[in-house]
């Protein structure tokens, strides 16, 4: 019987397109243009496991700082699962990360025991809705583009939201094509932003913070406002904010899916009442 040669490396940028391809068929449905954002946010977070040079497994390890990582990607072909090649890849990981402080994921339920074994603690559920696009009349006032807002205000903002600073990301994120980033300004203060970006199928709006549920139905409107009406659209909802999970049934989109944020280590202190909408399960 043959000896098959099971390795991991770390992928190139044009490896991480085709991971999110697989992630595609997976049903996670990742934006056509992620790929270039994950990539910057850390060039050396995502590995390849290949057997006989045959790419069939693949993870992300991101870290942000020493303090907060993240993990997701975590795939395996349907022909080799059950033989060991998941776990080997799952263990390079963590090693990768042994030192951050805090580590996040969004396990997807079949997956969450294997998860604690590992010293992962459930936070809270995570729920993707979708829905058909719908045309909006509200007020624009205060709306303002993202890039018309000083990228330092932006990252400030974000970081209440967010477990760590990520300027890589954030710069690419909001600039990224195929895409609409609005704001809404108050007394020059920012108080709500979000992300809407096409995907391989239809469109997600994420991030959504806002610091109220007003806010986050005023830029929900907004930025479905910017694509054709009738499209998909997908919203990734934190439980932990019933406001959240309310403007997603008010818009009659209905849940596909759910996942369950979970950390290792200390759990991040968030503004969690202000999360309307998560920016992604790949990257947190």
């Amino acid at each position: 019987m043959k000896n098959y040669s099971y390795t991991i490396r770390t992928m190139a940028k044009s490896d991480l397109g085709a991971a999110l391809d697989w992630a595609f068929h997976e049903g996670w449905n990742p934006g056509v243009h992620d790929a270039e954002c994950f990539y910057v946010t850390d060039p050396k977070g995502y590995l390849l496991g290949l057997l006989d040079g045959i790419p069939i497994s693949c993870i992300s390890a991101v870290s942000y700082n020493r303090s907060f990582a993240f993990l997701g990607l975590y795939l395996v072909h349907p022909d080799f699962r059950g033989k060991g090649y998941g776990l080997k890849i799952w263990k390079k990981a963590m090693e990768k990360l042994d030192r951050i402080t805090t580590i996040g994921l969004d396990g997807v339920v079949a997956q969450q025991e294997n998860y604690k074994k590992s010293g992962f603690k459930f936070f809270s559920r995570n729920i993707r809705f979708h829905g058909k696009n719908q045309r909006y009349k509200f007020s624009a006032k205060d709306i303002v583009t993202i890039s018309s807002i000083p990228f330092e205000k932006v990252l400030t903002y974000d970081r209440l939201h967010f477990p760590a600073p990520r300027p890589s990301f954030l710069r690419c994120f909001i600039k990224q094509s195929d895409h609409t980033a609005l704001g809404i300004i108050h007394r020059d203060n920012l108080i709500g932003y979000g992300v809407i970006r096409k995907c391989t199928y239809g469109y997600k709006i994420g991030p959504l913070f806002a610091e109220s549920p007003d806010i986050a139905e005023t830029l929900f409107q907004a930025l479905s406002n910017s694509i054709e009406e009738n499209a998909s659209i997908f919203l990734d909802v934190p439980e932990v904010n019933p406001h959240a999970v309310k403007i997603a049934k008010d818009h009659s989109m209905t849940p596909m899916f759910e996942t369950a944020r979970m950390y290792k280590g200390p759990e991040p202190h968030l503004h969690l009442q202000n999360i309307f909408g998560v920016t992604t399960f790949e990257l947190g």
